[in-house]
C-alpha cells in the first residue's frame, strides 16, 4: 500500500493503546522499530510504559526506560511519570521514590502528576506517613496539591486504616477552594462506616441525593451504603438502597452484588441470597470467591451446614480456589449448628489444601465448643493453636473465655483471664461483658460486681448488657440501693436501658417487694417507646402480684392482649394467681381461650393451678372441658393433675364423675393412691344412700381389683410359651 509517514506512528501507537491488546501493541510496536523510517520518539515510549503499568507488567516497563536511552532518546517528566505509576500500581512504592530522586538528579523537574503519582505509590502500600511526606515537598517545590492529591491522600488514610486521620484531613480540605468530588465523598463515607458513624455517613448521602452538593452517588457510594445497613443488621434498608441505586439507572456491578448477598447472609436470608446469586449470571458477570462465600455463610447462618458444603464444592467446581474466609465459613457453618466434628475436619482439610488457618478459624472453633458444651475440645483447640504457632489476640480470648464460662468451667475462663495479664494482652470491653455475664449466670455474684469495678478503672465502656447483668447481681444479693445507683449511672453515660435493662431493674424492684417503684419504672419504659416484651411484663406481674395488687395483673394481660403481646407460661401463672387471689372466676374462664393455643407448651404446674382455680369456683364442667382439651393437645397430664380433679368432683359431690376419673387413671397407667379410694369410701358412707353406696363400693371393688393384679409382660410371655407347648403337644394348627 505504500511507504508508511514517519508522522504516522505516535497516532497509530495512541489509537492501538487505548483500544487494543497489549499482545497486539507490543507486534506493532516491534514492526515499528523494524521499519527504515522509524524514529524513536519519547511520546511512544511514553505511551508504551504507560500500557505496561496498566496491565502490571513492571519489568518491561522499566526495560522500555532502558531502551529509549539506547535510542539516544532521552526521558522527559512524562516517561519518569509513567514509570513511577507503574511502580505505584505494583505497590513498588520505594522504586518509585527511587526513580522521583533519578529524576531530581537529571535535573528534570517534577510536575504535579508526579508527585500525585508518588503519593499514590506510597497510600496504595499503606505507608500513608510517607505520602505525607511527599505532599509536604510537593508544598516545598511551589507545587500545590490539587483535587487529585487530597483524594490520594484520603485514600491513603483509608488503606492505612488511618480513618480518624482522613476525617480530620477532610475537615482541614473544607477550609481551601478545592471542593470534594464524588471520589473524596465516597472515601469519607467508608471511612465513617469503619468508625460506626452511620448517621454522619447517612447525612453525606442524602446530601448528595438531594442534590445540596455537586457530587453525586455512584456505584461505590451506594454500594458503601448497602454495607452500612448490612453492618447494622438493616437488612430491608440495604434492599431498599439496591433498588434505589437501580431506579437512579446505575448499573451495580460484582461489589454491590456481593454487599447485598452479604446482607442476607448476615441475616440468615438464604433464598434471597440465593436470588442474588443468581442475578449476578443472569447480567452477565461471573461469581467470584466473595460471592460464593458469601452465599456459602448464608447457608451456615440458616442452619443449613449440608446447604454450605455444596457451594464449597461449587467454588472448586467453577475452578476457583477457596481462601481462608471461605474456609471460616464453612467451619462456622458446621460450628455454629453443633456439628463440632465436621468443623475440625474442615480445619485439617484447609490445612491439606495448602491454607494455614489464623486466629479466627481457632476463635470459630472455640465458639462452636462452647455452644456444643464440650469442654475437654476446648483444651484441644487452644492447645492446637500453640502448636500452630497461632498467637491468640483479644478476640480469641474472648472466645475461649466465654465458651469456658458457657461449660460451666469458670476456673478454667479466670486463668486464662489471668493468662492475658501475663502476656500483656489488652482487655476490652468484650472480655468484662463475658466474664461478668458468665458469672452472673454461675450465680457468682460478688464476682461480678467486682469485675464490673475492675472495668470502671480501665475506663472501659459499660455495655447495656454489662449494666443489665450488674444490676441482676446486685438484686440477687439483696442491694435495692445499690442497683437503681448503677441504672441510674447507665442513663447519666449516655447509655440508654432497652428493654433487657429495664427487665432486670423490675425483677430487682419484685425481689424487694417494691410494686410501685416497679410500675413507675414500666410507665417510664412507655414513655421512653421501649418496646415491652413478654419477659418485662411477667416481671411486673410478679411485683403486683407479691405486693397485693392483682387487679392490676388482669389490667396489664388487657393491656398486652391491645399491644399483641404473647402470653407466655409464666404470664398464664401470674394471672391464674392473680384471679385465685381476686376469687375473680369469670375472668379466670375467659381466660381459656387464650391458654388453648399455648396448651402444649404450659407447664403442667400452671395448668393445674388453672384447673384448681375452676374446680374451686365451682365451674366443673368448665374444669372437665380444659382437662379434656389437655388430653387432645398432648399436654402434660400427670398424677397432681388427676388428684385436683377428683377434690374438686369429691366437693361437688358428683361421685359417678368421680368413680370415672379413677378409671381413666387406671387406663392412662397412673394408679390411683389408696388416699382417693379412702376419701370416695368415707364419702358414700357420709354423704349418699344406701343404694348409692352399694353401687359406688361394687365399682370401688372392680376397679381396686383391677389395679392390683395388673399383667406383667413376663406374666404374658410365660403363658404364651405354655399355649405354644400345648398347641405343640396337641398338633393342633394355631
Amino acid at each position: 500500500m505504500g511507504r508508511f509517514a514517519r508522522k504516522n506512528f505516535p497516532f497509530l501507537i495512541r489509537e492501538l493503546t487505548q483500544i487494543g491488546s497489549i499482545e497486539h501493541c507490543n507486534l506493532v510496536f516491534r514492526w515499528m522499530k523494524n521499519q527504515k523510517n522509524y524514529c524513536a520518539r519519547n511520546d511512544i515510549y511514553n505511551m508504551m510504559i504507560r500500557l505496561q503499568a496498566r496491565h502490571h507488567r513492571i519489568d518491561q516497563a522499566r526495560g522500555l526506560f532502558f531502551e529509549m536511552q539506547e535510542w539516544r532518546c532521552k526521558p522527559d517528566v512524562e516517561t519518569y511519570n509513567a514509570l513511577i505509576n507503574a511502580h505505584g500500581r505494583a505497590g513498588q512504592w520505594r522504586w518509585a521514590m527511587n526513580i522521583m530522586e533519578d529524576m531530581l538528579r537529571a535535573a528534570i523537574p517534577p510536575s504535579r502528576s508526579t508527585f500525585n503519582n508518588l503519593i499514590n505509590a506510597c497510600g496504595s502500600s499503606g505507608n500513608w506517613k510517607e505520602a505525607l511526606n511527599v505532599c509536604k515537598k510537593m508544598t516545598d517545590n511551589g507545587v500545590g496539591p490539587d483535587l487529585v492529591t487530597h483524594n490520594i491522600i484520603l485514600s491513603a488514610f483509608k488503606s492505612g486504616a488511618q480513618y480518624s486521620k482522613a476525617l480530620s484531613y477532610f475537615e482541614l480540605m473544607k477550609g481551601t477552594r478545592i471542593r470534594p468530588d464524588t471520589t473524596t465523598l465516597n472515601i469519607v463515607i467508608h471511612c465513617l462506616v469503619k468508625l460506626q458513624q452511620y448517621d454522619k455517613a447517612i447525612d453525606i448521602f442524602d446530601s448528595m441525593r438531594e442534590k445540596r452538593s455537586d457530587c453525586h452517588p455512584d456505584v461505590v457510594t451506594f454500594t458503601s451504603i448497602i454495607h452500612l445497613y448490612s453492618v447494622c443488621g438493616q437488612v430491608e434498608n440495604s434492599e431498599a438502597a439496591f433498588n434505589m441505586m437501580l431506579a437512579e439507572g446505575l448499573k451495580p456491578n460484582i461489589v454491590s452484588y456481593n454487599a447485598l448477598i452479604g446482607a442476607y447472609a448476615a441475616c440468615g436470608m438464604d433464598n434471597e441470597a440465593l436470588l442474588v446469586f443468581n442475578e449476578i449470571k443472569q447480567n452477565g458477570f461471573r461469581p467470584d470467591i466473595v460471592s460464593y462465600t458469601s452465599l456459602l455463610n448464608a447457608y451456615g447462618r440458616s442452619q443449613k451446614p449440608q446447604k454450605a458444603r455444596e457451594v464449597f464444592e461449587m467454588i472448586k467446581r467453577n475452578k476457583l480456589k477457596p481462601n481462608l474466609v471461605s474456609y471460616n465459613a464453612l467451619i462456622d457453618a458446621y460450628g455454629s449448628n453443633g456439628l463440632l466434628a465436621d468443623a475440625i475436619g474442615i480445619l485439617r482439610e484447609m490445612e491439606q489444601d495448602g491454607i494455614q488457618p489464623n486466629v479466627v478459624s481457632i476463635c470459630t472453633l472455640l465458639a462452636a465448643c462452647g455452644r456444643c458444651s464440650q469442654k475437654v475440645k476446648i483444651d484441644t483447640v487452644l492447645s492446637a493453636a500453640g502448636m500452630r504457632g497461632i498467637k491468640l489476640n483479644t478476640v480469641a480470648y474472648n472466645s475461649a473465655i466465654g465458651s469456658y464460662m458457657n461449660v460451666g468451667e469458670y476456673d478454667k475462663a479466670i486463668g486464662l483471664y489471668k493468662s492475658m495479664r501475663k502476656k500483656k494482652i489488652n482487655f476490652d470491653s468484650v472480655t468484662y461483658t463475658v466474664l461478668i455475664s458468665g458469672c452472673c449466670k454461675m450465680s457468682k455474684y460478688g464476682e461480678a460486681i467486682s469485675f464490673m469495678e475492675e472495668m470502671m478503672q480501665l475506663k472501659l465502656p459499660l455495655s447495656k448488657e454489662v449494666y443489665s447483668s450488674v444490676i441482676c447481681a446486685y438484686s440477687k444479693q439483696g442491694q435495692i440501693i445499690e442497683a437503681e445507683s448503677t441504672f441510674n449511672l447507665m442513663k447519666s453515660s449516655g447509655c440508654y436501658p432497652d428493654v433487657v435493662t429495664y427487665t432486670a431493674m423490675l425483677d430487682a424492684y419484685n425481689a424487694a417487694e417494691k410494686w410501685e417503684k416497679a410500675y413507675a419504672l414500666f410507665e417510664e419504659m412507655e414513655a421512653n417507646n421501649i418496646k415491652l416484651d413478654t419477659i418485662a411484663c411477667s416481671a411486673l406481674m410478679r411485683a403486683f402480684n407479691k405486693g397485693g395488687q392483682p387487679g392490676r395483673v388482669i389490667g396489664l394481660a388487657e393491656s398486652m392482649r391491645e399491644k399483641e403481646i404473647p402470653f407466655s407460661d409464666t404470664i398464664f401463672f401470674e394471672m391464674v394467681s392473680s384471679c385465685s387471689l381476686l376469687h375473680d372466676w369469670r375472668t379466670a374462664v375467659d381466660m381459656i381461650k387464650y391458654i388453648e393455643p399455648s396448651l402444649p407448651v404450659i407447664s403442667s404446674g400452671c395448668l393445674n393451678m388453672f384447673l384448681n382455680s375452676l374446680g374451686k369456683s365451682g365451674k366443673i364442667e368448665t374444669m372437665l372441658k380444659v382437662f379434656f382439651k389437655m388430653l387432645a393437645s398432648g399436654a402434660n397430664v400427670n398424677f397432681n393433675t388427676y388428684s385436683i380433679l377428683l377434690n374438686n368432683l369429691l366437693s361437688s359431690g358428683n361421685w359417678r364423675k368421680y368413680l370415672e376419673v379413677l378409671q381413666w387413671m387406671e387406663d392412662a397407667g397412673i394408679h390411683p393412691s389408696n388416699d382417693m379410694y379412702h376419701d370416695i369410701s368415707s364419702f358414700s358412707q357420709k354423704c349418699c344412700g344406701a343404694e348409692n353406696a352399694a353401687v359406688i363400693k361394687e365399682r370401688l371393688v372392680r376397679l381396686h381389683r383391677r389395679s392390683l393384679c395388673p399383667i406383667s409382660p413376663p406374666c404374658v410371655w410365660r403363658i404364651l410359651m405354655e399355649l405354644k407347648t400345648r398347641i405343640l403337644e396337641n398338633s393342633v394348627s394355631l
